[in-house]
């Protein structure tokens, strides 16, 4: 796995698609986390909002959206 540093709209897009896809199958926000670890990434709550980052290295890859921070 490599390890993003300068993002590209084109990354971020399938980094969301994926996200949205998974947070749609999802029951619950903890399954959620669970199958977006399982694909290497987390979400970080952050002070400026959830950021979406690489697993195991936490490189911020994009924010997430409001409507699916909830």
């Amino acid at each position: 796995m490599s390890i993003i540093f300068n993002n590209d709209r084109f990354i971020e897009a399938q980094v969301l698609d994926l996200v949205t896809r998974e947070r749609s199958k999802a029951l619950s926000r903890r399954e959620w986390m669970h199958r977006l670890a399982g694909y290497g990434h987390a979400i970080r709550e952050t002070d400026a909002g959830d950021v979406v980052e690489t697993l195991p290295h936490h490189v911020p890859v994009c924010a997430l959206p409001s409507n699916l921070a909830a």
